[in-house]
């Protein structure tokens, strides 16, 4: 059979990258900005409005129509994209299989840290929306000829499309509002919660996801955020050094990257670094747990000194235990485990020092009460342009970057608004998700001088007063590991 290659089909997205000056969003009373929304074909979105508190406005926004199907994708390595030779092995399989191959051959367009990279996939056949259980006979029938397959929404990517989209967004006016913007944690740092519980807790006015955390630890740990985090003052989770995070403090906000430094320093003068805290040790670390970690230390073969709140080691023990209420616990496992036996015997004392650092600034970042930083984010807007920085955050592959998800966006006016949206996906002819590229063009249309991409997927989710507005993808709402509230 023959082999059909489509050149091109992600020629796409290349309007969403250009420098244009981000819009100022409209008054409340009239709506959202009188311009064509950023996504799909051109036209002004259909919206509702609500005012949630002075100076906090509410709007459920929707644009685009459905025209997606449904396709069957080739997967290599847990993969749809491949090499060019790959994916024309894969089509011999396919044809050998008795079914038509088509090679699509796509470009992943360069952003602010990551460059441009071709890529190739392998499909079989097309079908509306109401042709799903069709396209799943295809992956059965490739499966018996030894070819992994997937049934694949052609909205999901990341090339043009119709839409639709459904947009939650909440704008934060400074001016007018009197309340405070927080983060939490939940009832531990290690433990997963659901924005709907830490927003009731703290009732709040309205809240949203945080940043992405730890799938990859001890099931016990998975709470834990995977960049740096602050609550009240209080640095909880170290930064990953120049990642990207959301400074909020009273009712103001801004986005910067983020580094941070943890000292042990003993009373005989030997000092240290901290280099994890509240999280799962690896080989050679010392990591200091505080009373907000909520269950045991890990236990392991290192060694753990106990510090009262003047620093004074109260005890040397064993890991695997809690943390008391007022105390902190180094640590140690190999030749962090070797400091504290040499350094930390209990009732001397060992000072920790903590610093956060603005890296644009290159200053400290007060930690005072009302200072709270949520991490583990993706920029995609700088100073009014597109600057999407997958590879210095951690997420630098095509299915981040170019496929459509769900998305948590937050994002600073030149006026000191706060604007956050969750953009629903992952519900074939609902509503499509974004990839970083449309991510970042809706935020500069909101009016963000800058943006940054939180977590997404299944985590993406708003809360307005006790209901959840948007619709999580995994059907149910999620634990996460941090939230973004708006508090009275």
């Amino acid at each position: 059979m023959r082999r059909r290659q489509i050149v091109g089909a992600a020629a796409v997205l290349a309007l969403t990258t250009t420098a244009l000056p981000a819009p100022a969003l409209a008054d409340p009373v009239t709506g959202l900005p009188a311009t064509s929304f950023p996504l799909g074909a051109p036209g002004i979105p259909k919206y509702t409005s609500k005012t949630l508190a002075p100076g906090v406005s509410y709007f459920s926004v929707g644009h685009g129509s459905s025209k997606d199907g449904y396709t069957v994708s080739v997967v290599v390595a847990g993969k749809d994209y491949m090499s060019e030779a790959a994916a024309q092995e894969q089509a011999a399989a396919v044809e050998a299989a008795g079914l038509t191959p088509t090679v699509v051959a796509f470009t992943r367009p360069a952003v602010a840290d990551y460059p441009a990279a071709n890529g190739w996939m392998v499909r079989v056949g097309s079908w509306p929306l109401s042709g799903k259980a069709d396209a799943a006979e295809v992956v059965k029938q490739l499966k018996d000829a030894g070819v992994s397959a997937k049934v694949d929404f052609q909205g999901d990517d990341g090339f043009i499309t119709t839409g639709p989209w459904r947009v939650r967004v909440i704008v934060v006016d400074p001016k007018a509002f009197r309340g405070s913007f927080r983060s939490s944690l939940g009832t531990s740092v290690a433990k997963r919660e659901k924005v709907s519980a830490m927003a009731s807790s703290a009732k709040a006015i309205a809240a949203v996801n945080g940043g992405f955390f730890d799938i990859h630890t001890l099931p016990a740990f998975r709470g834990d955020p995977t960049g740096i985090s602050v609550v009240g003052g209080k640095l909880l989770s170290e930064a990953v050094p120049g990642r990207v995070g959301l400074v909020l403090k009273g009712r103001t906000a801004r986005v910067t990257e983020l580094s941070s430094t943890v000292t042990a320093k003993a009373s005989d003068g030997a000092a240290t670094e901290v280099t994890g805290l509240n999280r799962v040790p690896k080989p050679d670390e010392l990591v200091m747990y505080t009373e907000e970690l909520g269950r045991a230390t890990p236990a392991d073969d290192g060694v753990e000194a106990v510090l009262d709140a003047s620093g004074t080691v109260t005890a040397v023990r064993d890991p695997g235990a809690a943390v008391a209420r007022g105390t902190r616990v180094l640590h140690g496992v190999g030749a962090a485990a070797d400091w504290l036996w040499q350094h930390a015997a209990e009732g001397t004392r060992v000072a920790v020092t903590t610093r956060v650092t603005d890296m644009r600034t290159k200053k400290a970042v007060p930690l005072t009460p009302q200072t709270n930083i949520i991490g583990g984010a993706v920029g995609l807007v700088r100073a009014g342009r597109t600057a999407i920085t997958p590879g210095r955050d951690g997420m630098a592959n095509t299915n981040m970057i170019l496929r459509r998800h769900p998305r948590t966006l937050a994002g600073v006016a030149r006026d000191g608004r706060l604007i956050i949206a969750v953009v629903d996906g992952r519900a074939p002819g609902s509503t499509v998700g974004a990839s970083f590229f449309e991510a970042a063009a809706l935020m500069r249309w909101l009016g963000a001088r800058d943006a940054i991409n939180l977590d997404g997927g299944g985590s993406s989710t708003m809360v307005v007063g006790k209901k959840v507005v948007n619709h999580p993808s995994d059907g149910v709402e999620r634990g996460v590991g941090d939230a973004l509230l708006i508090t009275p």
